[in-house]
């Protein structure tokens, strides 16, 4: 399989509907005829592995999995790893010769890389403009000698950090795969020691470790056994020495020090220990406190205060921002808190931390992740810091929690029945909507409509009646039939869901674009910003626009499937309204292809239900067919037949 079809693969994988050739080409940027070629071959291929790719008439391609055992097994191998799987292609040459490079001891000459490869010197010469890019974002250099070659320099600690993700996060398998054979960072045994040794001393310690942080500490702690033989340590400033020294971390740090070093013979100098001692202060310690007990002792007593008041804080300025109503929830503030102490001591010593998760998050939970960029960018503003893109995710999973507790804690909708027909026919309908909707509807009782003026409404929230009625109520009237039809559990669905009537609460004929010619993510943001000032919607298009620009810089928001959804910051407008533009050819987007934008901007006073407008801008992300249809529109009245046809609103 070429990257190409995985590609392919991995989008069949993550949608419902059949793709067209077309949607696909322009996502992977290869043409149409390359697609259906490649089709042809990722069908042939998984013919063997419990899956085919089937063509839909008029609809595209569909995957369908006929063994999935099989299926899961193939999926395994070529997604868990993360690994390129194709020898020739440049992605598994760029990570042989980082690799490589990592584990040498001395100069390596890239005509002998080359001939490792099989590959020719000018290729090899290519690859390393990319490598150098590769490793400049961890803060190693490539350093060249006449006559002798190349070599990696940079800090210590930054080179281990390098070392955990190119060589020490993949399987044991893979790691070695067309390495030399005295690649293996340390022997199977070792592992086993130290990993048999951390787990006493977090045990001892009462350290919350998850499977991920606890794979990392020892794979960092077997990269320090080796750096150590080979004569590398890290070099702190005495500062954060004497910082970690009196702390609980370093008193566990010395202890797990002194069984490895009895057992394989180390000596480990004050330097190291606190090394090891920065990676456990990247956990949660908390002394085996949690849950409700630490609800009933309080976050305010039971976290540090710097913590606590940062915590509070962020959450004050999300809510401010969006609304969210979660400042007093104490459960998110406790779990924040925890999550900021050893997030905070990541940021501050540069460990990388990979999210696995962001995509996912930033695709499907798109309201909580600009939550956490709004929480990041506090924090910045406030210790001077960059937050990477991968911790506003891990903020974003708390606070998508603490949005779904809100759903759960919700109580029941009450509603009270109006019938013309009778005590039975009442009966029947108050047994039907219960039936129906359980826990989610309290129905408060049944009246006939002439005493309906009698009857207090205060906590009601909506009517459901047989007839019409022509008062106005302080409350929604639903008409249904006695026996309810299809239509009519929509319509209630659509109340318990707290949804708008089906109109065009956010898109607006004057601020649709249809099929433009931009080349660039910053002139389409530009132009909507302009035609939304124009529109009297903001007070300022430079600022308006500058804080666009700030929120893609903190994280792009390029969500695949050809969309993008850019926002400012902060909500700046009189109401919230989506500004839509659709491209002619696709742009590139922060890496990804980029064709139909929705420049998305919140009412600033807070007014609008900004999770049911997110529900609405995720089923465009999420179906291909659609965004393929609306991309075609030439005419609003087009774009809006669509719309409605697919029932998004």
């Amino acid at each position: 399989m070429n990257k190409r079809m995985v590609l392919i693969l991995k989008h069949l994988l993550a949608v419902d509907d059949p793709v067209q050739s077309e949607h696909l080409a322009k996502l992977i940027q290869v043409t149409s005829r390359t697609i259906r070629s490649d089709i042809k071959e990722l069908g042939e291929f998984l013919s063997k592995h419990g899956a085919s790719i089937e063509p839909v008439r008029s609809r595209g391609y569909e995957l369908k999995i006929t063994n999935d055992r099989s299926f899961r097994t193939l999926l395994e191998q070529l997604f868990l790893s993360n690994e390129p799987h194709d020898p020739h292609s440049p992605d598994y040459r760029k990570l042989y010769l980082i690799r490589r490079l990592l584990l040498a001891d001395n100069y390596v000459k890239l005509e002998d890389l080359a001939d490792e490869l099989y590959i020719s010197k000018s290729t090899i010469q290519n690859d390393f403009k990319e490598v150098k890019l590769m490793l400049q974002t961890y803060g190693i250099a490539v350093d060249k000698r006449p006559n002798y070659g190349v070599r990696l320099s940079g800090d210590e600690v930054r080179m281990r950090f390098c070392m955990s993700e190119f060589i020490m996060n993949h399987s044991e398998k893979k790691q070695d795969e067309g390495l030399t054979s005295g690649s293996r960072i340390i022997h199977s045994e070792e592992m086993t020691l130290i990993r048999g040794v951390i787990l006493e001393q977090i045990q001892n310690y009462g350290v919350m470790l998850s499977d991920v942080a606890f794979s990392n500490l020892t794979i960092h702690i077997a990269i320090a056994c080796k750096r150590i033989r080979e004569g590398n340590q890290v070099a702190m400033l005495s500062e954060d020495v004497k910082n970690f020294r009196d702390a609980e971390e370093f008193q566990a740090a010395q202890h797990i020090v002194g069984l490895i070093e009895k057992e394989l013979q180390l000596t480990f100098p004050e330097n190291e220990v606190a090394y090891i001692a920065m990676h456990l202060s990247g956990n949660k310690w908390f002394s085996g406190i949690e849950g409700q007990q630490a609800q009933d002792i309080g976050p305010e007593r039971l976290l540090e205060r710097r913590i606590y008041e940062l915590g509070k804080e962020m959450l004050t300025e999300i809510d401010h921002d969006l609304n969210l109503n979660i400042s007093l929830d104490s459960e998110l503030l406790i779990g924040i808190c925890l999550h900021l102490k050893p997030a905070l001591n990541r940021v501050k010593y540069g460990m990388n931390i990979r999210n696995p998760m962001l995509d996912h998050i930033k695709t499907n939970y798109p309201l909580a992740f600009q939550a956490g960029v709004i929480g990041a960018k506090l924090l910045e503003s406030k210790l001077n810091v960059n937050i990477p893109e991968a911790e506003m995710g891990y903020l974003a999973i708390h606070i998508g929690a603490a949005m779904e507790r809100q759903h759960l804690n919700t109580r029941a909708k009450r509603c009270i029945v109006v019938c013309t027909s009778g005590v039975g026919s009442a009966r029947l309908l108050h047994y039907k909507l219960k039936s129906k909707f359980g826990n989610r509807l309290e129905v408060a009782g049944t009246t006939e409509y002439y005493k309906l003026p009698h009857v207090p409404l205060h906590n009601i929230d909506f009517v459901v009646s047989t007839v019409p009625i022509p008062e106005k109520l302080s409350v929604p009237v639903v008409v249904v039939q006695t026996l309810l039809g299809g239509g009519d559990m929509d319509h209630i669905e659509n109340l318990l869901a707290g949804e708008r009537k089906y109109i065009f609460n956010y898109i607006r004929e004057d601020l649709v674009f249809l099929r433009q010619n931009f080349r660039t993510k910053e002139e389409v943001i530009s132009f909507l910003g302009k035609k939304m000032h124009a529109s009297m919607l903001i007070r300022s298009s430079e600022g308006f626009i500058g804080l666009v620009l700030e929120r893609e810089n903190a994280a792009p928001t390029a969500y695949g499937n050809l969309v993008a959804i850019p926002h400012p910051i902060i909500p700046q407008s009189r109401c919230t309204v989506w500004a839509i533009c659709t491209l002619k050819q696709p742009i590139d987007w922060a890496g990804k292809p980029v064709q139909f934008i929705c420049l998305l901007s919140i009412d600033k006073n807070g007014d609008e239900p900004p999770s049911i407008m997110y529900k609405h801008l995720i089923e465009i992300v999420d179906h291909p067919e659609i965004v393929q249809q609306l991309l075609k529109c030439e005419t609003y009245e087009e774009f809006a037949r669509i719309i409605l046809k697919h029932n998004l609103y």
